[in-house]
């Protein structure tokens, strides 16, 4: 399971509606995680490892992140993170 991060256009944020979509804000922190669903996030600030069983990935500040359905992993937070996020 891959794990995309990508610079997005502003133009393209306007047309995922990321206006509309959920907030998650965390301090630095190390935490593991599955998803559920497929999740589709913005971040404005922080930065981030996830490590997976197969990789270690880093974004941050400006990245557009999709996680893959059923996607187990550790986060942790190397700055403090505020996020924009929708599921499906």
């Amino acid at each position: 399971m891959k794990i995309e991060v990508r610079k997005p256009t502003s133009q393209e944020l306007d047309k995922l509606g990321i206006k509309n979509w959920n907030t998650w804000e965390c301090e630095k922190s190390t935490f593991d995680w599955t998803y559920s669903d497929r999740e589709t996030a913005y971040v404005f600030e922080g930065k981030v490892k996830v490590k997976t069983a197969e990789r270690e990935v880093s974004f941050g500040a400006g990245d557009l992140v999709v996680f893959p359905k059923g996607l187990a992993c550790t986060w942790t937070v190397q700055e403090p993170i505020r996020k924009v996020y929708k599921f499906g």
